[in-house]
């Protein structure tokens, strides 16, 4: 793989694909951020991103609402006055997929990690 996970883009998976095994899910995690966790099943990759505000929290989710956007690839967000937990999963196939470590991986190009 010759092209880093944040130059790629997400491909549109409507499902009919098995989502990647722990193995494989593992393998990627040594393309991100260590504040990336991977869930006990292999199915969902979670971070918690810590700001001194409201404003730089919201600064934050706002920009991962534009990557997600982009992308056609949206994560679940849990934001509160001065942090946001980002999860990625592809729901169409009930677990992680290629799509979820791109997105990711912007995620920590937005933060320059």
């Amino acid at each position: 793989m010759n092209e880093s996970l944040s130059q790629k883009q997400c491909v549109p998976c409507e499902g009919g694909v098995a989502p990647l095994d722990e193995s494989a899910a593992k393998g990627m995690m040594d393309k991100l951020a260590n504040d990336w966790q991977l869930s006990e099943d292999a199915r969902t990759l979670s971070r918690t991103v810590r700001f001194r505000n409201y404003h730089e929290t919201m600064a934050f989710v706002n920009a991962v609402a534009w990557i997600a956007h982009q992308q056609d690839h949206h994560p679940d967000m849990a934001v509160s006055y001065n942090q946001c937990r980002v999860d990625f999963a592809t729901h169409a196939i009930g677990g992680l997929s290629e799509n979820d470590f791109i997105c990711a991986a912007k995620v920590d190009q937005l933060l320059h990690t």
